[in-house]
């Protein structure tokens, strides 16, 4: 197929499609993995609609230690998936350690990038809807793993918490430093 308007709406929405889908699962990965409350409606959404490709591969992938390995597997998967439907999409026939290393770069990228909204996200609400939300609760379960660590280390100045701001500038220090390398080694093994 190529360039032109057709390729890049096909890129597109390959990569919209398997991205978000892929955000999906890695949300519901790390909502297990800090013990999230699944009555919360956001996290039901999640599981709702995780589990049908979740069940098939659980029952052949355990989890280890309460983390669910089956949904890192599928969430790999699905954006290997993505890689390989673009690169037939520009007619090219990539190799399987080009699309594994691309597809772990890209997870990695997915996680840090998730990370940077919830702190952004914990942001927008504490200002827009200060108290207890569904959602809140959510982001705040999901940041204090990063953020405790952090607050000893930077005090609050006059009340404000900067701890999610040096959290945002690590993260994306490690997407320049560790991930963005990675995608760029994976996409040259690719074709």
């Amino acid at each position: 197929m190529g360039g032109g308007y057709l390729g890049e709406a096909g890129d597109f929405l390959i990569n919209t499609v398997t991205q978000l889908y892929a955000a999906l699962v890695l949300l519901r990965f790390l909502l297990q993995a800090v013990r999230a409350d699944f009555r919360n409606p956001f996290a039901e959404a999640v599981v709702r609609l995780t589990t049908p490709a979740l069940r098939p591969l659980r029952r052949v992938i355990p989890g280890w230690r309460g983390l669910d390995l089956a949904a890192l597997v599928l969430m790999v998967a699905v954006l290997a998936l993505g890689q390989l439907l673009q690169s037939w999409l520009l007619g090219k026939t990539p190799t399987l350690n080009g699309l594994l290393v691309t597809a772990i770069g890209q997870a990695l990228d997915l996680t840090l990038t998730v990370y940077i909204f919830v702190f952004l996200l914990l942001a927008v609400l504490s200002l827009v809807a200060p108290g207890y939300t569904p959602l809140g609760a959510l982001l705040h379960r999901l940041s204090e793993p990063l953020l405790a660590p952090l607050r000893p280390l930077l005090p609050p100045v006059a009340g404000l918490d900067f701890t999610p701001l040096v959290a945002i500038i690590g993260l994306q220090l490690l997407r320049i430093l560790i991930v963005f390398p990675m995608l760029d080694l994976g996409r040259t093994m690719l074709s």
